[in-house]
This record gives C-alpha cells, structure tokens and sequence, in this order.
C-alpha cells in the first residue's frame, strides 16, 4: 500500500506541474486543432489528443505539453492496472478501478466530464472553450486523480478493520485460552489438595494407632471386701 500512495503521490506532483501550464496546453491543441483543420469539434479523448501530436504538431512547446498530458494519462493506467493485479479488493474498490478505467481508455468521450470543486481548472476556460471544447479533456486528469485517492483512502479503512478484527478475535481467543488454564489448574490443584489432606488423615491415623498406650489395669486384689 505504501509503494501505492507514492506512487499517485509522484503522478499528482507531476499533474500539478501540468496544471500550471494549462494555458500553454490549451494553446496548443488550439494550434494543432488549426492544423488538423478540425475547428469544429471539441477534444473529446485521449487518442484525439494523441493524433494531434503526432500528426498536426510542428512546434517544441506545443509537443512538449501534449507529451506531458499523454504521460501522466498512461502513468495513471499503469497504476490502475497494477492496483487490480496486485490488490483486487471487493466490490468497492474495484467498481472505483473500473471507472478510472473507463475514463482513461483512449477512444472515451470525455465531452461530459466537468471537474468540480475543489479544482478550477474548467473556471479558467473562457465560456466557449469550457462549454464546447476542453472542459472534458482539462477535467480528466483530476477527476481521476481524485478517484485513485478515494480507492487509497477505502482500502486503508478496510485493512484497519480488518487489523482490529483480527486483533479482537486473537484477544478473545487468548482470554478464553486464559480462562481454560485457569479452570484446568484449580481443578488439579483441588484434586493435589485433596489427596494431601487424605494422606495426612491417614499418616495420623496410622500413628495414632501405632502409638496408642494401652489403658493400665488396676492391681489384682483377691475378692472380697475391701476398705
């Protein structure tokens, strides 16, 4: 668990990066967008954003910040591929897997993703670009983000409850062990009690019986009356 916090630690550091150049990533599919001649539609998936890069992009900038939006989509899925291998969890955690999943996939339509607070990231669109254009592909990356951490903050609960399940249960066990001991102990110490007692009634009885003094008899005295 510890590798997987560190792990989303490191990609949201690295998001945080590219959140800070929002700007100069909206900038760029703008140009690619203009190059593609594909004005019209709003960036709806990942793959789209693939394309331009590697067909409609002819500057270092513009690649550059493409580049880092398609790294962090693929780190993201590498640790949501890793999390179901590693820990499959139940019901739960895995239906938060399965939406990153989803969200993540190439070819999904991301128009109808908007992040909401605490992010504001769509707030620092112009009305259009929110509304028609990126506010599906600039809520990605957080929304994701904030479902990884909700599964981080699931599964440590569930092993917690598990721990002190667990704990309780040896606890129990150990009293009733306890319990067992003791009864087990008194009862032979009633029985050697017992058997003490009854060798020393008999070792008394046998002395007094070895060293009782028979009673004296009177001097013999020839019948008859006496004074």
């Amino acid at each position: 668990m510890n590798e997987v916090v560190e792990t989303l630690r490191k990609i949201e550091q690295n998001y945080k990066i590219f959140q800070q150049q929002q700007f100069t990533f909206i900038r760029a599919l703008d140009h690619t967008r203009e190059e593609a001649h594909d004005l019209i539609k709003p960036v709806a998936s990942i793959i789209q954003v693939q394309s331009y890069k590697d067909h409609h992009c002819f500057n270092a900038t513009d690649r550059r910040i493409l580049n880092m939006f398609i790294s962090i989509c693929n780190d993201l899925r590498n640790l949501c591929q890793r999390l179901e291998t590693v820990h499959p969890g139940d019901h739960v955690s895995r239906a938060l897997l399965e939406r990153c999943k989803v969200l993540l996939n190439d070819s999904n339509d991301l128009s109808d993703i908007r992040a909401t607070y605490p992010h504001g990231v769509v707030n620092y669109l112009s009305f259009h670009e929110a509304r028609y254009y990126y506010g599906g592909v600039v809520s990605l990356l957080p929304v994701v983000i904030d479902l990884l951490k909700e599964w981080v903050t699931y599964s440590k609960r569930q092993v917690l409850h598990q721990v002190s399940h667990g704990c309780a249960i040896s606890k129990n066990e150990a009293l009733t062990s306890q319990k067992a001991r003791s009864v087990h102990f008194a009862a032979q110490s009633s029985k050697s009690n017992k058997d003490t007692v009854q060798l020393q009634e008999r070792n008394l009885q046998k002395y007094l019986l070895e060293n009782q003094r028979p009673k004296q008899k009177a001097p013999w005295r020839p019948p008859g009356k006496h004074p």
